[in-house]
């Protein structure tokens, strides 16, 4: 069975790695590990994956979409067209449009021409109100994940509401420093990584991002000390070779740039021929 690469899906899927990394954490695909412990996703990973960030958006409950999910496992053949899958929500639960065909997630019914059909206005996403509210910190950090694309505020709160649930939930205070990061408050996410690191070491992932936001901030040099750091922690990741060996240029640092970016290219060329 082919298996693909986080660089795969996020071309195939379009979705950015940091999202794919939450819906990983999140519990939604359990990829398998190849060669240095990369992740490696099925084609049911990538179906999942693609349906997976709408239905959270959706807020439709956490039990139904593993139910689905494990239909859908059992269902789709490794030949199945990717884009020919759709997934939606209507008050009987979820349905699965599969060309002309629509049929019950959780139970595998097929669905009568006219019932849920969209065209009657009755086919419709669950609406925020109908979910339960969190409960606990995976739940925030689930609802901070959902949130992220249409209304990143209450996906920031979410996440501070999760890191507040439980401190030594390190997923939650990464997203949420790169939440901050991308709405370019760039201070605050610096404070968000720096308690982090106190609190959770050196962890490759968050010395990597904490590398990117002290580029953009101007701090060239710590910039590079931290993805040093990372790569002493994981000499496997590959997107902070190429993050040093561009920023080894401007620094004036050929010999250093040409080693990692000569890194990065073993590593990623392992990756596909895999």
């Amino acid at each position: 069975m082919h298996q693909y690469s986080v660089r795969d899906v996020e071309k195939l899927v379009h979705l950015p790695r940091r999202r794919i990394r939450s819906l990983v954490e999140a519990g939604f695909v359990s990829p398998a590990r190849g060669p240095r412990n990369a992740w490696r996703f099925s084609f049911q990973d990538l179906i999942v994956l693609r349906n997976a960030q709408a239905l959270v958006a959706a807020k439709v409950p956490r039990k139904r979409i593993t139910d689905s999910v494990k239909e859908l496992r059992r269902r789709f053949p490794e030949s199945t067209h990717l884009s020919g899958l759709n997934l939606s929500a209507d008050p009987g639960g979820l349905v699965v449009k599969e060309g002309n065909r629509r049929w019950r997630a959780e139970s595998g019914q097929y669905l009568l021409g006219f019932e849920g059909d969209p065209s009657a206005g009755s086919l419709r996403s669950l609406d925020r109100e109908n979910a339960a509210p969190p409960d606990g910190a995976d739940d925030w950090f689930e609802r901070g994940v959902a949130l992220e694309s249409a209304d990143p505020e209450a996906a920031i709160d979410a996440y501070e509401r999760a890191v507040a649930a439980d401190p030594g939930l390190l997923k939650a205070r990464i997203n949420l420093g790169c939440l901050l990061h991308e709405k370019g408050r760039l201070e605050k996410a610096e404070g968000v990584y720096r308690e982090a690191l106190r609190a959770h070491g050196d962890d490759p992932v968050l010395l990597f991002d904490i590398g990117v936001l002290l580029d953009d901030r101007g701090r060239q040099l710590e910039a590079a000390e931290a993805y040093g750091a990372a790569l002493r922690r994981d000499p496997a990741f590959a997107d902070c070779h190429f993050n040093l060996a561009l920023l080894c240029e401007r620094l004036g640092r050929p010999k250093d740039a040409i080693q990692h970016l000569a890194a990065y290219r073993r590593l990623t060329s392992a990756s596909r021929s895999e």
